[in-house]
Parts: structure tokens; C-alpha cells; sequence
């Protein structure tokens, strides 16, 4: 495991090539790009009031312990000099459309995450370059030269031991994981460092004598099921380096949306419609550039406990914009406070969608554009 190459006609026939390539700290990062002044300085992107939420923190800002998700009063307390930004979606866009043109120039198998983040699938090996390893340097020197940020890549077998290596040497780094590997990478690692494990599913593990993949690999489906309900297949698979999800350019969309799990519970009002705030204004920019339309908006609550609640309301027409968006959540949330437990995440999404390629190219005048 490290940087060591892994080739496209790799000995392992049949295995899949996959890339993760994940910005690093890509708001905080495009914004001390664009303002240097604001360059070594600890810098975070969202509400700056004591009732605000970091969406995202430089790395300067991350010393102090400063993390996204985090209410602002606390980055603030711990980070008195921390620098706030509001956040530029549209300028995130135009940087993320740049990185995009980017990957198509390997494959045509790019499955966006968020503005920040994508799998590639480069196992055709499009352009003869003959290892996915320098693929991946590639992708990474021309992101940089292109936007002036850097990129941290993983390269592996699946998606999911692909992602876990884009986060191995932050920041502007690269990792490998070759076939043979997975499992015992997965065994080395702190389960918190499992995609979907936060701090407090991490405590509730420690609490049950399970810090390591190695740990979680030991016990049996029926343990975890017992204590993990449906999200025990998940880390069943996982502990043992298995994910045989494809990389899906084009997957039709059934939904948008977009959630995030806190550093720390929070349950005071004030906070949790702030908070509704800031996943407004991700999951609009994601719906956005989906271009899709939907009647139905889901609000997901989880609380401290892992208890999960959902409450959804449909309209008898597509949502007509981001106002009418804000404010279906705002009122889904409205109608369930007080909460009886404070949560440890928050998520919003638009679904029963209509979404076609002529309808995405049709303008208002209903004549069709040439795209």
C-alpha cells in the first residue's frame, strides 16, 4: 500500500481500475485562492454567527480542530481568529465543471459525488496511458496547473477502498491499493475513518470493543445486525474490503439530495434551522445541476441514539425554486420541534422527479437549444 503503481492489465483479471479523486478543502480552498490575503490563514465557508455552521475549513483552520459540520460558536471558540466566508456556489460550479472536463478526457465513467469529489472507472485505459496509478497523476498535475488547487487521489479495486485511499495523505496526495490489499488495509484503519461511521457511531463501537476495521471484521453479521440493524450489511462487507458497486455515469436519478452528520449533537432551535440553512443551499446547487424537478421534499433527522425519523410533504406541483424548497424544510422541521433528543444528523431531499434530456434542453419559449 503507498503510491506504488497499479497497472491496467493488472495480473488480477477481471478486477475493475477505479480512482477517487477528492479536492482538498475545496470552498475554503477556492476562496483563499481567489483573496490572497487570505492565504496560511485559518479560513471557514458558511454562517459566520454563533448560531452558523461550518460547511467547510481550510487546513489552516483544521489544526485548531475546526471541521465541517460544526456549529460556528464553537470553530470560533476554538480557532478566535478563524476567517469566515460566505459561501459562492456558483463560483464552486464553474471550478467543478473545469475538474470534470478534466476526467472525461480518461473515461467516459464519471460518477459525481458533489462539486468536490467523483469515481472514475479507467479500467478500458481510454488513452493507452497503461496504469491506473499514472492516471490518476495525471488527472491530478492537470487539476492543478488548470485551477491552482490540489487534488488527493486513491486508486483501487472498488469504490469503497478507492475513497478510503483519496483520504490516506491529505492533503495533495495519492495512495494505492492493490489488489490482495483491501483487507488488510481495511483491518489497519479506525473504524471512524469508515465512510459512514461519524463520531458517534464510532463511540457507540469503541462502547461495544470495536475500534478497528480488524475489530469489525471479527464479528459476525448477526452481532452487527443486532446492534446496527440494516447498516450491518454495510459494515460487514466493508471490514472485509468488498464493494461491488459500479462506477454509474448516468444512473437515472430517483432523488437529490444531500445530508450531513455533526461533530457534536446539536438540539437547541436555533442551531438546527441554521444548520437547515446550509443543506438548502448544497442540496439547491446540486438540484440545480441535475436540472431536475420534483414534487416531494424529504426531511431526515438522526438522532443521538442512531434512531432514524423521516417526514416528507408533496405538492401537487414541482417545487418552483429554491425559496419554496427553504421553506417546505424549514416547515417539515418546525412541525417536529422540540425534538425529544438532539440529533447528530441532517439531511434534505427532492424526489418524485421528472427529469428528460429534451426537457433539460427545451427553452422557455418551448423551442429546443442546441447544446
Amino acid at each position: 500500500m503507498g503510491d506504488d503503481d497499479f497497472d491496467t492489465d493488472d495480473e488480477a483479471g477481471g478486477l475493475r481500475k477505479i480512482i477517487h479523486v477528492d479536492m482538498d478543502a475545496f470552498y475554503a480552498s477556492v476562496e483563499q485562492r481567489d483573496d490572497p490575503a487570505l492565504k496560511g490563514l485559518p479560513v471557514a465557508v458558511g454562517g459566520s454567527s454563533g448560531r452558523g455552521v461550518v460547511a467547510a475549513a481550510s487546513y489552516e483552520a483544521r489544526r485548531f480542530g475546526v471541521r465541517s459540520a460544526m456549529p460556528s460558536g464553537r470553530a470560533l471558540r476554538l480557532c478566535p481568529d478563524l476567517v469566515f466566508r460566505k459561501p459562492r456556489f456558483d463560483v464552486y460550479r464553474e471550478v467543478s465543471q473545469q475538474i470534470r472536463a478534466i476526467f472525461l478526457d480518461y473515461t467516459p465513467h464519471v460518477e459525481p459525488l458533489s462539486l468536490d469529489e467523483a469515481y472514475l472507472d479507467v479500467t478500458a485505459d481510454i488513452r493507452g496511458i497503461g496504469s491506473a496509478t499514472r492516471i490518476a497523476q495525471e488527472i491530478r498535475r492537470r487539476i492543478q496547473a488548470q485551477t491552482q488547487l490540489t487534488a488527493s487521489a486513491g486508486v483501487s479495486y472498488n469504490k469503497f477502498l478507492a475513497k478510503l485511499a483519496s483520504d490516506q495523505n491529505k492533503p495533495d496526495g495519492l495512495c494505492v491499493i492493490r489488489p490482495g490489499q483491501g483487507a488488510a488495509f481495511a483491518a489497519s484503519l479506525p473504524v471512524r475513518r469508515f465512510h459512514g461511521i461519524g463520531p458517534r457511531g464510532a463511540e457507540k463501537m469503541t462502547r461495544l470493543g470495536i475500534e478497528t476495521g480488524a475489530d469489525l471484521a471479527a464479528r459476525d453479521l448477526a452481532f452487527l445486525r443486532a446492534h446496527f440493524g440494516s447498516f450491518a450489511e454495510y459494515l460487514y462487507r466493508a471490514a472485509r474490503g468488498v464493494d461491488l458497486r459500479q462506477v454509474r455515469a448516468d444512473r437515472p436519478r430517483k432523488s437529490v439530495g444531500g445530508e450531513r452528520t455533526f461533530f457534536e449533537n446539536i438540539e437547541a432551535p436555533a442551531v438546527l434551522r441554521e444548520t437547515m440553512e446550509t443543506i438548502v443551499d448544497i442540496v439547491w446547487d446540486r438540484i440545480e445541476r441535475a436540472q431536475a424537478r420534483g414534487r416531494t421534499v424529504t426531511l431526515k433527522l438522526r438522532y443521538a441514539d442512531f434512531q432514524t425519523l423521516t417526514r416528507a410533504r408533496s405538492l401537487p406541483h414541482f417545487v418552483s425554486g429554491k425559496a419554496e424548497f427553504a421553506a417546505i424544510g424549514h416547515a417539515l422541521l418546525e412541525d417536529l420541534l422540540p425534538l425529544p433528543q438532539p440529533v447528530r444528523l441532517m439531511g434534505l431531499t427532492l424526489s418524485a422527479l421528472e427529469r428528460g434530456e429534451e426537457e433539460a434542453r427545451r427553452r422557455p419559449d418551448g423551442q429546443l437549444s442546441l447544446l
